[in-house]
C-alpha cells in the first residue's frame, strides 16, 4: 500500500509512533549543498532536533558519490531513526539502505524539486519537515526497484540520463534553480542523434517501441505538476510508465514543453502503461539509467518492482499534508 498523507487509505496500513527521547537517531547530510547553507543547517540540527532524542549524531558525506556507502554503514549501526537531510538523490541513497529493514527513515528536503518529501506530504522547507519529525507517525510505503537499486521518484531510459550529464554542466556554470534544469532539457535533447529499440513486459505481455525516451514514474506529485496521467495509480501502488512516441530530437523536444507547460496528452506524447512490475529489455546491454536524479549504469533486462510497505517512514502525526498541490 502506498501512504498518502490525509487520504483514508493510507489509514490502513499498520502506524505506530517513535518515542525520540528514548531513540538513537542518526542524520546522513550531503555536504555539497553549499559551506552556509550546510553550517545553518547543522546549527538547527542542533538547537532543535537533538535536545528531543535518546541519542544524536550527525554523519556527513564530503561529496555525493559517498552518500550510498555512508547510508549503509549507518543503516548496520543500530540506530532507530535515520534521517535524510539533502536533495532526492540523498533520500534515495538513504532509502536504499533502509528499505527492507526495521530502521526508521525522516526525511528533511534540501534539494531543487524534493519530489519525494512532497509526496509524502512532510513538508517543502526544513522547518516544517522538522516540526514533522518532533510530532510523526510511522508508516510503510512503497519504493520501487530496478535490478536491486532502490528508487523512490522515477528510473528512466534514453534521452534523461543524458539531460541529466547536460545538467551537471549548467549547474556547474550557472548555478542550481529550476530554470537550469528545465534549461538543460532542451539542451540535451538538441543532441540527440537515435531512439532505443525495447521490448516491454508485463503480465507476460510482450510489446516493442521505438522511442527516445522512458520514463517509470513513482511520484504521484511530480506527474501532477506536469499534468500527466497515471498519479492516482502511483498512490495505489503501481508504476505509471511513459514511453514517448517522440523518436528524433524536434519532436521530443515540442512534447518535453508541452509537459514543462502542464499540457501533456498521453495519446499524442507518450504511451502509458500501468503496472506494479515490468521488464524492459534493449539490445544494448550496458546502458545509462538515470533515477532520482543520479546516474548509473545497470545491465539489460531492466526488472522493475514495486516494494510494497518496503520503507518505514515518517509522517504527520495528525495525517494532514503539508505539501501544496501543484498548481495551487
Amino acid at each position: 500500500m502506498t501512504a498518502v498523507p490525509g487520504d483514508p487509505l493510507s489509514m490502513q496500513s499498520t502506524t505506530d509512533r517513535l518515542d525520540l527521547a528514548d531513540a538513537n537517531v542518526c542524520v546522513v547530510m550531503n555536504r555539497g549543498s553549499g559551506k552556509k547553507k550546510h553550517a545553518e543547517l547543522r546549527a538547527l540540527l542542533k538547537e532543535r532536533l537533538a535536545p528531543a532524542c535518546g541519542s544524536y549524531r550527525l554523519r556527513e558525506s564530503r561529496k555525493g558519490s559517498d552518500l550510498p556507502a555512508l547510508a549503509r554503514q549507518v543503516a548496520a549501526e543500530g540506530y532507530d531513526l535515520v534521517i535524510a537531510a539533502g536533495g532526492d538523490g540523498t533520500q534515495s541513497a538513504v532509502a536504499g539502505a533502509l528499505t527492507g529493514t526495521d530502521v526508521i527513515m525522516g526525511v528533511l528536503p534540501g534539494g531543487t524539486f524534493n519530489y519525494f518529501a512532497r509526496d509524502l506530504g512532510v513538508g517543502e522547507t526544513i522547518d516544517d519537515a522538522l516540526d514533522t519529525i518532533l510530532d510523526a507517525r510511522v508508516e510503510a510505503v512503497d519504493v520501487g526497484d530496478v535490478n536491486d537499486l532502490i528508487f523512490l521518484n522515477n528510473v528512466s531510459l534514453g534521452a534523461y540520463p543524458q539531460i541529466l550529464k547536460t545538467r551537471e554542466g549548467i549547474y556547474r556554470r550557472w548555478g542550481r534553480s529550476r530554470l537550469a534544469a528545465y534549461w538543460s532539457v532542451l539542451v540535451a535533447l538538441r543532441r540527440l542523434r537515435r531512439p532505443m529499440q525495447l521490448v516491454a513486459r508485463v503480465d507476460g505481455q510482450e510489446t516493442r517501441h521505438t522511442s527516445a525516451l522512458v520514463f517509470v514514474a513513482r511520484s504521484a506529485y511530480q506527474l501532477d505538476s506536469f499534468g500527466l496521467e497515471g498519479a492516482a495509480q502511483i498512490r495505489r501502488g503501481e508504476f505509471a510508465v511513459l514511453i514517448a512516441k517522440a523518436k528524433r530530437p524536434l519532436p521530443l523536444m515540442r512534447s518535453a514543453l508541452r509537459m514543462a507547460m502542464g499540457k501533456s496528452a498521453k495519446n499524442d506524447d507518450f504511451e502509458l502503461i500501468l503496472t506494479d512490475a515490468l521488464t524492459i529489455e534493449t539490445p544494448k546491454r550496458r546502458q545509462l539509467v538515470a533515477h532520482d536524479g543520479e546516474k548509473t549504469v545497470l545491465n539489460s533486462p531492466f526488472r522493475m518492482q514495486v516494494r510494497h510497505d518496503g520503507l518505514r517512514v515518517l509522517l504527520p502525526r495528525d495525517g494532514v499534508s503539508k505539501t501544496d498541490r501543484p498548481g495551487d
